[in-house]
């Protein structure tokens, strides 16, 4: 199917960017992220960017929450979740938002048919392959030592973080 004008959704999981972006020491801006994959293709329209993340409490990050409503994010929350590993004796703690951004993938499938997920994930793998089976062109956002091999296998094109820091890194004004 070709489009006169791509249509981009943007899927950040916001857990997994933070622990990439913490992998790599620099952190990448939300607003330089829009505006950077808006650039990439000559007639794009974004019609949907959604930014996934696990609170500690329900005002857990309500500043930067509010920072990327302002921005155009959708933002979906869900409460961390503490776990025993039996093995390492140690608590970790998980929001595990991953069905929500296939829900939102899927339920908004009719409104794209370009995406830019940001996630390592490998669970993420069928839904990639079914969306490819839609017509739809998926890049996937990560970083080396963090990107599922199954999940860079299913994707049409991968990015790392770092090929694209100088346009999306945080700036210090």
């Amino acid at each position: 199917m070709i489009y006169d004008t791509d249509r981009l959704s943007i899927f950040v999981d916001g857990n997994n960017m933070f622990y990439a972006q913490q992998k790599n020491g620099w952190f990448f801006d939300p607003r330089r992220v829009l505006d950077y994959f808006r650039s990439q293709y000559t007639s794009t329209n974004l019609v949907n960017a959604f930014w996934y993340t696990g609170l500690k409490d329900p005002q857990d990050q309500r500043g930067f929450r509010d920072a990327l409503i302002s921005l155009g994010y959708t933002v979906r929350t869900k409460i961390l979740k503490e776990y025993y590993d039996d093995n390492s004796g140690r608590y970790s703690q998980k929001a595990n938002l991953d069905i929500e951004i296939v829900i939102d993938m899927f339920n908004t499938v009719d409104q794209y048919n370009r995406v830019v997920l940001f996630s390592g994930d490998g669970d993420f793998e069928r839904a990639i392959e079914l969306l490819r089976s839609k017509n739809t062109h998926i890049t996937v956002v990560s970083t080396e030592g963090m990107i599922a091999r199954e999940l860079r296998n299913a994707t049409d094109r991968y990015i790392d973080l770092n090929e694209i820091r100088e346009k999306i890194e945080k700036l210090d004004y």
